[in-house]
């Protein structure tokens, strides 16, 4: 049965495969989101407003790792192929789960996080696995359903998280775990290898490493500018998965149920918005104005948050928010349709280099940033800091994106439009 699933083709099912995979994936992280603010409490036996800073240092051991190897396991997946990598991952993430679950210090809990960093590839390799299977026309609805089930992980994981941590701290670690497994099960038993013999080629430690991915596709400017925009975008997007959790506690006094049904908020959004919107605005806009809409909207989303007071507000602009998440499938279809099919893998493992680079240094900003505005003591007290900051920087990732189209609007423009 696994000599199966590694031979036979990927037919017209490959892709909801794929999409099943990462769903589960983001299901297990869902989970787990609502308990980190306890957890790191307990830990740290400190409140949320100081635990808040272990978790950006968290966050930088996660992307340091993740930084170093994305670039080795995307060469990898385009020399034997995406199916062994993602394995590989989802096995790591049960791991990664299981530590953290059962970590008794906080040292335990950054020896986790760096295993999961080092072996996480589902998200580069995912999007690797959709362009092998998609015709280029294709890409756009592809990359936005694949966004989707980012969505529809985290509608129903943080919910039931939030429920589990009202019982005990460690039961979603646990749980969560059980998920990863059943994951690397579905993916050994029944997802297919996507990328054929003829579009493999040889790896190369040149290559492979961080900084040789991001100055061989520095060398192409059509690409490397919307690089640069991802990773400054990621830099204020940031601001959501670090201080989320920690905003919510602190300024609108939310439990871990109340966490988690905020965050299944934000999940259906983005599944609603990726499936349903993406497609439809990279059809009716094209690629290049539809992450210029979504850059924008981020912005206007990211300063209503800064000065959103009360709860319902903060509900509302989550809606608003979700309306950007076009902005990776639309650059995503750019920059896939810019490179040849035998470097997908390089490509994504290039992007998501750039992305984790920035990572190292992001959630400290942000979770300082929020730190130092809300801890007992604060000079000034504005629970929005890490908010207002982040929109500022995402107002700048629009600047190398319209450095990137002036300089290659032929290019751009010549990319297909998603099919109906």
């Amino acid at each position: 049965m696994t000599d199966t699933a590694k031979t036979r083709k990927p037919g017209k099912n490959a892709f909801m495969f794929v999409v099943v995979a990462v769903a589960l994936n983001m299901l297990c992280f869902g989970i787990v989101m609502p308990i980190m603010p306890a957890l790191l409490a307990e830990l740290t036996d400190q409140p949320i407003e100081i635990a808040i800073k272990s978790n950006g240092w968290l966050a930088v051991v996660y992307a340091v790792a993740n930084f170093l190897a994305m670039p080795l396991l995307g060469g990898l997946s385009d020399q034997y192929g995406r199916r062994p990598v993602l394995l590989i991952s989802m096995a790591m993430l049960a791991v990664d789960l299981l530590i953290m679950g059962l970590a008794p210090t906080l040292g335990i809990l950054f020896l986790g996080r760096a295993l999961a960093g080092f072996f996480s590839a589902t998200v580069s390799v995912a999007n690797a696995y959709v362009a092998d299977v998609t015709a280029p026309e294709d890409r756009g609805r592809a990359f936005g359903m694949l966004g989707a089930s980012f969505g529809f992980g985290f509608i129903l994981g943080p919910v039931f998280g939030g429920l589990l941590g009202e019982i005990d701290t460690h039961l979603p670690f646990f749980v969560a775990a059980g998920f990863a497994a059943l994951n690397f099960l579905f993916g050994y038993f029944v997802l297919p290898e996507s990328l054929s013999p003829e579009n493999r080629r040889p790896f190369s430690l040149a290559r492979a490493n961080p900084f040789g991915a991001v100055k061989h596709f520095a060398q192409l400017p059509r690409v490397a500018w919307f690089i640069i925009t991802i990773g400054v975008f990621q830099i204020a997007h940031s601001v959501y998965p670090t201080t989320w959790n920690y905003h919510g506690a602190s300024r609108y006094g939310w439990s871990e149920w109340e966490i988690g049904l905020s965050l299944g908020a934000v999940g259906l959004g983005s599944a609603l918005s990726q499936a349903v919107l993406a497609g439809w605005l990279i059809r009716r806009l094209g690629a290049m104005r539809a992450a210029l809409f979504g850059l924008g909207v981020h912005v206007i989303a990211m300063t209503g948050f800064a000065f959103a007071v009360h709860p319902w507000m903060a509900f509302a602009l989550i809606l608003v928010s979700a309306v950007g998440g076009v902005v990776m499938p639309a650059i995503n279809t750019i920059t896939s349709n810019l490179t040849p099919m035998n470097a997908q893998g390089e490509l994504q493992g290039a992007q998501s280099s750039i992305m984790a680079f920035t990572l190292i240094f992001s959630p400290v900003l942000m979770t300082q940033t929020f730190s130092a505005y809300t801890a007992p003591g604060a000079p000034v007290h504005f629970a929005g800091a890490a908010f207002a900051l982040a929109a500022g920087i995402a107002a700048l990732s629009i600047i190398p994106f319209l450095i990137g189209v002036r300089a290659n609007r032929d290019a751009v423009a010549a990319v297909p439009a998603p099919a109906q």
